[in-house]
């Protein structure tokens, strides 16, 4: 059984800096995406910040990134810097979600002048 769910997302979808461990789990992907999906935000955090440190690395696959970035900002909207991170994650994997992006970058323009 996985302790985290960056343990879990590293034996899903491997690690580009660490070694996959040895685990007897069943990695069948609704099992990650359910724990994802009710995570709290600074474990979903942790596992994007730990598999993918530059943003552009990473085996996290585009769609995980996505959901897991959307799932942060339903419990966190109102931090800039989040808003960011999630836009800079959506423009690197671009253009379809190009206007999303812009839209959280406005969002966080708007809360840092209020």
């Amino acid at each position: 059984m996985h302790s985290t769910l960056t343990e879990h997302a590293r034996c899903q979808y491997g690690d580009e800096y660490r070694p996959t461990p040895t685990c007897d789990g069943d990695h069948q992907e609704r099992y990650f995406i359910e724990e994802l999906t009710f995570a709290d935000a600074d474990s979903i955090l942790a596992m994007l910040h730990e598999l993918s440190p530059h943003v552009v690395d990473g085996h996290l696959p585009v769609w995980v990134r996505n959901l897991a970035y959307r799932l942060v900002l339903l419990q966190r909207p109102d931090e800039p810097a989040l808003l960011r991170e999630a836009a800079e994650n959506l423009w690197l994997h671009g253009p379809d979600c190009d206007n999303i992006a812009a839209d959280l970058k406005r969002r966080a323009d708007v809360l840092e002048r209020d």
